[in-house]
């Protein structure tokens, strides 16, 4: 039997997990690091940090499976962050965050230069801060000698594959993370010369893109003897981790949903071809390449999703985290064992770091609304998780309004783990909501790409088919149903009312 490695480089953290070839767990290591914010919506990371952590969850996974014949590596990787680096492939400063949003004069830079309709049809990305060719622009501008000194702008993608062990002298970075640079033509699959003569950054700046699943070689000779596993480990090109977690999901047809509930939301689903309507454009739902083969991608994106419930966990529920010590539980256990099944008495607008998508307004603010001295603290954290999921369905409905029409939804995160949540978004969306058996979904996908890059899989499709399963099925409640459309309705005219107060503070 084969074993594959599923590598997640996120943002707060990263997972290593070996897999057999029917997707089963045999080893798994993980490991948190540190975001930096050294200014107003920045947001920073030590890249040669992340890589000795990426070394040490991948010695953990190996350790636990006690397997040295790894067959490959496929890596799953956060999106939109940017490292410069030297010809020793050496970060020359931090990363810069895709949520790091200090290039929003550079992304309007690009909308005058350009036309933001016109560069949305060419990239599938319209102009916006959290573009990695932004983040360039700004590097262009504000960091002059860093910029002189700069071999490649790498994302995380061709980053962590180069230090495993492709070839330094000619980089690569996978078709997905390429394409959501806002630097690269969808329609022709490569980076687009226009746009780069026209801001002025050289293509040989950036890696060569290739497509997903790919082998690139094996791991490097000095790697393998500190991680200990075989010389012959080979390594392939994986994805952006929301195409990988949609693999490693199953969610590879139209009209699949992915809901990855962590840190942010994410609603992602697969295009047969680039759809770039009027709808996609003003909603700031991206249109980039899918590790599946001639597929695209699209997602909406709520910036808050379960980081919002720990800012409650850390300013409201200070006795729930107590008891969970004494117990030796988790917190969030405690708090939704006190919540009710029906819809909250107020409503939260989670827009605590801004809206996601369909708006992207960065001047929204978060509220909570419809107080009195009857509201519990426990009240407000119900709000907080029906809130996340009227968003949610803004955006389905949003999306169906474009010509995506989804019917199922299956979901993994910290979100999936809480059967509360699964069944309020049950009866919030009227879709069934699945769980997996394997609910680490971006390492899967990752470890997915790898075997179809050393022929473990003719396809993703029959990697999927091998090793995807589903857990458990939550279906909306009539009765529940019904009360949450009425809340709903009262939800959809929030933002539009507070828009101008928001905008005022």
């Amino acid at each position: 039997m084969s074993f594959l490695l599923g590598l997640d480089v996120g943002t707060t953290g990263c997972k290593a997990v070996i897999f057999d070839s029917e997707g089963n767990i045999k080893g798994y290591g993980f490991q948190e690091y540190e975001i930096l914010y050294p200014g107003a919506q920045w947001a920073e990371q030590d890249a040669s940090s992340v890589w000795e952590t990426v070394k040490k969850v991948l010695k953990m996974a190996i350790y636990e499976a006690g397997i040295e014949e790894i067959k490959a590596i496929g890596v799953s990787v956060q999106g939109d962050a940017i490292i410069p680096v030297d010809k020793n492939i050496t970060p020359l400063r931090p990363a810069i965050l895709g949520m790091d949003y200090r290039s929003l004069e550079e992304a309007r830079e690009c909308a005058d230069l350009f036309g933001d309709r016109k560069l949305f049809e060419m990239t599938g990305m319209k102009p916006h801060p959290i573009n990695s060719l932004t983040k360039i622009l700004w590097v262009k501008k504000n960091e002059k000698d860093i910029y002189s000194k700069t071999y490649k702008f790498m994302t995380y993608g061709d980053f962590i594959l180069t230090k495993l062990g492709a070839d330094p002298a000619d980089p690569v970075i996978d078709s997905t993370m390429a394409s959501r640079t806002m630097a690269f033509d969808i329609q022709k699959r490569e980076w687009s010369r226009e746009i780069l003569e026209k801001v002025d950054v050289d293509i040989d700046l950036l890696s060569r893109p290739v497509p997903s699943g790919r082998m690139l070689g094996k791991i490097h000779p000095d790697l393998y003897r500190e991680l200990g596993i075989s010389k012959e480990t080979a390594i392939a090109t994986g994805g952006h981790d929301q195409v990988c977690a949609a693999i490693g999901s199953g969610c590879i047809e139209e009209g699949m949903g992915l809901d990855s509930h962590g840190t942010a939301e994410v609603l992602s689903t697969t295009l047969k071809g680039p759809l770039l309507n009027s709808i996609m454009f003003e909603s700031f739902y991206p249109c980039y390449l899918h590790g599946v083969d001639d597929a695209y991608f699209t997602f909406a994106l709520l910036h808050i999703g379960g980081i919002l419930l720990k800012w409650y966990r850390d300013n409201f529920a200070y006795a729930e985290v107590v008891e969970a010590k004494l117990q030796g539980e988790d917190p969030y256990n405690i708090i939704t064992r006190k919540l009710r099944e029906e819809p909250s008495s107020v409503f939260v607008l989670p827009h605590f770091n801004g809206s996601g998508t369909p708006w992207c307004d960065l001047e929204s603010k978060g509220a909570i609304l419809g107080l009195n001295m009857s509201t519990t603290r426990n009240d407000i954290a119900k709000a907080i998780m029906d809130s996340l999921t009227y968003e949610l369905r803004i955006n389905i409905e949003r999306m169906k309004e474009a010509g995506i029409k989804i019917r199922e939804i299956r979901t993994v995160g910290g979100g999936a783990k809480s059967p509360l949540w699964l069944k309020i978004k049950a009866n919030i969306l009227g879709f069934p909501i699945h769980t997996l058996k394997v609910r680490e979904a971006a390492c899967l996908g990752a470890a997915i790409l790898a075997g179809k890059g050393t022929g473990e899989f003719s396809t993703v499709e029959q990697g999927v088919d091998a090793s995807v399963r589903i857990d458990k099925e939550y279906l909306p409640d009539d009765k529940l149903q019904g009360r949450y459309e009425d809340r709903y309705k009262i939800y959809k005219s929030i933002y539009e009312i507070l828009k101008p107060l928001n905008h005022m503070i």
